[in-house]
């Protein structure tokens, strides 16, 4: 058991500072740009059914 957990922590604290690359197929501009409209959408649906107001 204990050296399971001295094998975990090892990994644990050797897997963030080697694993540095992002995917290159996931563009952070159209993440954000898709997130926006999205919600952008969802505002205006939101709006268009709360005509009470």
């Amino acid at each position: 058991m204990n050296s399971t957990a001295h094998a975990l922590a090892t990994l644990a604290s050797e897997g963030g500072e080697h694993h540095t690359d992002t995917h290159a197929s996931i563009s952070p501009y159209m993440t954000g740009g898709g997130a926006l409209v999205l919600l952008l959408l969802l505002l205006w649906i939101t709006t268009r059914f709360n005509r009470d107001r």
